[in-house]
């Protein structure tokens, strides 16, 4: 899958390094509610970091400070690159 600058994505399928925000995250119940709480919201810059040597998890970067998701947990989270 292609990452171009109009497309939306989830989270674990963007490449790392590459300028994101946030357009909605998925799922109900307590791991979207926390990712919410932790401010992954609508509209938060967002990149991949880095992953772990056998992919899970994945470090990102939301509004300056780090945070390791879970694969699954990143599948819940869509994205759109650039400033739109």
């Amino acid at each position: 899958m292609s990452f171009t600058n109009s497309s939306t994505s989830s989270l674990n399928a963007i490449p790392h390094g590459v300028a994101t925000r946030v357009v909605s995250v998925g799922g109900s119940g307590a791991i979207a509610r926390r990712l919410m709480e932790m401010g992954v919201v609508p509209g938060a810059p967002i990149s991949v970091i880095r992953a772990a040597p056998l992919g899970d998890p994945i470090v990102i970067s939301v509004w300056n400070y780090r945070l390791a998701l879970r694969q699954g947990e990143a599948q819940m989270i869509t994205v759109v690159s650039g400033d739109e």
